[in-house]
């Protein structure tokens, strides 16, 4: 019997994600371990491997098709001694229409079957399927209201509708049989549509605000990509849920400075940065204040027993923090070298789900531009990052008299639900400890 491939959820978080090419074309024959596609995430681009032997039947889901849900039928793979005929009859299960504009300016047509026409138990079952209520979520064609009256609409439709707060019922669909499509909604929005009166999702959930009329002038529409879309909605959560509040602190580098050209003089297997010495005094202060090496909960805090520290990496389109497990247990060279590797692969796309999830506390190190302080976005559900500002020359007191160091700025952005704020000036006060006598790192 023929197998259904779907599309994998390759984080715990992801729902959706984009299939950006085939590995292999239809008549492909598979083992177990070949790559079929690669499957982009909002985090990185990740090659799915076939667990099942066969060949590549059909694919259903084409390359460069965007938000693709979790369990989606995306390809059939045939099993050993079947041919195509075992694909007659067999339903792979519903998938959703690709959420292109494509979709919703008229129905795909019939694949070219040598002008036969469908079989009375192909329209059937086609029927069936439309006058089915949307059970499976998004994938279905109806939405069904609360008095039962059932509203035929595309996916891309609804989902505009939904981040809109338009009510579908205010809307007379252009599409097949009044279905309601991309461009309905569109016009509907244009010229001031009804907002849906209640909407249905949970009632302490804000309704979504209404999108701003660009500005006039000349200006180039650009695509958010799913990196983009989950920084937008997750930072923007961050702002509205979590009390931020900030604390600052100045650092002198001289002896850190010092160090680092010394160790880097004596190898060339490593090359240590300021930013590993930071890794590496960030989560030895977090071993001592355990407590602030914690998570939001919603009804508790938790506590993590390892002190990990995530890294925010900038890469085309946004960045993305891979963590240094354990920090607290590597030396500097180890954090080095595997920062180093982190963020190549990161560039690359290639980051794994549990190279870049995890970790309580972020570090956003802007120094190399020039930036002298800043304040950073905590990244839920994490509960504190550093930012890290530029180290430069400032005149000092020293013993009553002035004197030149190298002084640098970090402001730690702080959760106070889980750090109140004597927690997060210890915090920093061993920071700052580790980092102007960093001989006390290698202890």
């Amino acid at each position: 019997m023929p197998i259904t491939i779907t599309m994998p959820a390759l984080s715990p978080t992801m729902t959706e994600g984009t299939l950006a090419n085939w590995q292999m074309k239809e008549g492909d024959t598979v083992s177990s371990g070949d790559v079929l596609a690669e499957i982009e995430t909002d985090k990185a681009t990740m090659e799915v491997e076939a667990v099942d032997e066969g060949t590549l039947g059909k694919i259903l889901v084409p390359g460069g098709t965007e938000n693709v849900a979790v369990n989606t039928p995306i390809a059939i793979l045939l099993e050993e001694g079947e041919d195509a005929s075992a694909l007659d009859g067999f339903d792979a299960g519903s998938a959703p229409e690709p959420a292109t504009e494509e979709s919703d300016e008229a129905p795909k047509k019939d694949a070219d079957d040598g002008g036969k026409k469908k079989s009375a138990d192909e329209a059937a079952k086609t029927s069936k399927q439309d006058a089915a209520p949307e059970a499976k979520g998004s994938s279905g064609p109806a939405l069904v209201t609360k008095d039962g009256e059932r509203i035929f609409s595309s996916p891309v439709a609804r989902r505009i509708a939904a981040n809109e707060g338009l009510d579908l019922k205010s809307i007379k669909g252009s599409g097949p049989h009044g279905r309601i499509i991309k461009a309905d909604v569109e016009k509907a929005l244009a010229s001031g549509g009804a907002k849906a009166a209640a909407p249905e999702k949970a009632a302490s959930a804000p309704a979504p605000a209404a999108a701003t009329p660009p500005p006039e002038g000349n200006y180039e529409e650009i695509p958010l990509t799913s990196m983009r879309k989950t920084i937008a909605r997750r930072l923007s959560e961050a702002k509205q849920t979590i009390p931020h509040f900030y604390l600052t602190i100045e650092c002198e580098l001289d002896n850190l400075l010092a160090m680092r050209k010394e160790l880097n003089g004596r190898s060339d297997d490593y090359k240590i940065s300021v930013n590993d010495f930071i890794i590496r005094a960030s989560a030895l202060a977090l071993k001592k204040v355990p407590t602030a090496n914690a998570c939001w909960g919603g009804d508790k805090i938790l506590q993590y027993k390892d002190f990990d520290v995530s890294v925010a990496v900038a890469i085309e389109g946004g960045l993305i923090t891979p963590v240094v497990r354990k920090a607290d247990q590597k030396g500097l060279a180890v954090i080095s070298n595997e920062m180093k590797e982190l963020a190549t692969k990161a560039k690359a796309g290639k980051l794994m789900p549990e190279e870049y999830q995890g970790g309580c506390f972020s570090i956003s190190n802007l120094g190399m531009f020039g930036i002298k302080e800043f304040s950073a976005v905590i990244n839920p559900p994490q509960s504190a990052i550093l930012a890290i500002g530029a180290g430069e020359q400032r005149p000092v007191v020293r013993d009553g008299a002035l004197a030149m160091a190298t002084m640098m700025s970090v402001t730690l952005s702080c959760d106070h639900r889980v750090i109140d704020g004597a927690l997060g000036a210890e915090l920093l006060k061993h920071f700052k400890g580790y980092i102007e006598e960093p001989l006390t790192m290698m202890l």
